[in-house]
């Protein structure tokens, strides 16, 4: 019975060796390090928390899109920074410590602080420019694809 019992595993091994890839039979997938910067946007409070190596940061107020304009939920990781930038799609509004997530849509710093904890943007995440460039600095530091900015209802 234990011959048996071998030769069905020896059999099944040899199938599942032969229908996976060659490379995928040599190396292991490596999972995706945890994050060490971790934000969330809460859509409905208007408010982010960041969260560093799993302790808590900072809790911010911020301003998402308005009526008639669309802030996308999800999580994403940082693809681009730009210490300094302009938008191309709204007269070329000034965007300081931009950290991209997801095409055009970014974290960055905002002069109209006063409308902060209110949706109010055009679709990205305002911050108080003094905010913005801590999470820049954050995320510089640790990396963008150390970096998981998940945004929530």
């Amino acid at each position: 019975m234990k011959k048996i019992l071998l030769g069905v595993f020896a059999l099944l091994f040899s199938l599942t060796l032969a229908i996976m890839p060659a490379d995928a039979a040599r190396k292991p997938k490596r999972a995706l390090p945890p994050p060490a910067v971790d934000v969330t946007i809460n859509i409905s409070s208007q408010e982010m928390s960041v969260h560093v190596n799993g302790w808590p940061y900072a809790y911010w107020d911020v301003s998402t899109a308005r009526e008639g304009y669309h802030t996308p939920r999800g999580s994403y990781r940082a693809i681009r920074m730009a210490k300094v930038y302009y938008s191309k799609k709204y007269d070329n509004a000034p965007m300081p410590n931009s950290v991209f997530f997801y095409g055009g849509y970014a974290i960055h710093g905002t002069g109209h602080i006063r409308a902060l904890g209110r949706p109010a943007s055009h679709g990205c995440v305002r911050l108080h420019p003094t905010n913005a460039a801590r999470l820049f600095a954050l995320v510089q530091k640790y990396g963008m694809s150390r970096t998981r900015i998940t945004l929530v209802d």
